[in-house]
């Protein structure tokens, strides 16, 4: 399955979701490919940040910031169970070609207003990427919630009858994903990080069952 993280806003949390889901399905046996389609390259400094600190090799992790990722990421997938493609922000060409390769297209953003007036851009590259595949399936996920906020309990009921969906499973505003980021590792790695890695492998769980 080739799973796309896409927003064409930034700082919604593409990356850390990418590696951690990544991270969640390798943990099951599965064989992982992480697609860092972001020129600015943070997946790869992530898995390089892993190589300096002697840390194991959990999933591959290749730099793929081009408009021809749907002619690539097919043959990239069919060696390993799940393709994650991290992809850029305000690049609309890469995420349009990730857009016509992925089997399930995953949209972060944060419970504000602001995020969801900064998503209809992806929306809108979404409906065109429609018209090509139909069958392309998409939903947004709500990520870097604070705990019992108001705010994204309402924007998740907002969100149940929209096209695309929203996922049950939400994603915490936790400090392990930011020491996981800076040290190469995952939340699962770090003291602290259980209720991240819960949250996430609850996610990577509710994505297996929109597999084609």
């Amino acid at each position: 399955m080739i799973v796309a993280l896409l927003n064409q806003k930034g700082g919604v949390g593409k990356t850390t979701l990418a590696l951690h889901l990544a991270g969640a399905w390798s943990a099951r046996g599965r064989r992982v490919l992480v697609v860092d389609a972001d020129p600015q390259g943070s997946a790869l400094d992530w898995a390089e940040q892993r190589v300096r600190e002697g840390l194991p090799r959990l999933f591959g992790v290749l730099g793929l910031a081009r408009e021809t990722l749907h002619k690539e990421l097919p043959e990239l997938g069919r060696d390993v169970d799940h393709v994650v493609v991290d992809g850029p922000p305000r690049v609309a060409g890469i995420a349009r070609s990730a857009l016509l390769a992925a089997d399930l297209v995953v949209i972060p953003a944060q419970p504000s207003p602001f995020d969801g007036w900064a998503s209809a851009e992806m929306l809108r590259l979404l409906d065109e990427a429609r018209v090509f595949r139909p069958q392309l399936r998409a939903r947004m996920l709500l990520n870097r919630c604070a705990a019992r906020t108001v705010i994204a309990r309402e924007t998740a009921e907002t969100l149940i009858d929209q096209d695309p969906p929203v996922l049950a499973s939400r994603i915490g505003q936790r400090v392990a994903f930011a020491d996981a980021a800076r040290t190469g590792r995952l939340a699962s790695e770090i003291t602290g990080g259980e209720m991240a890695a819960r949250e996430i492998s609850a996610c990577a769980a509710e994505l297996d069952g929109l597999a084609p």
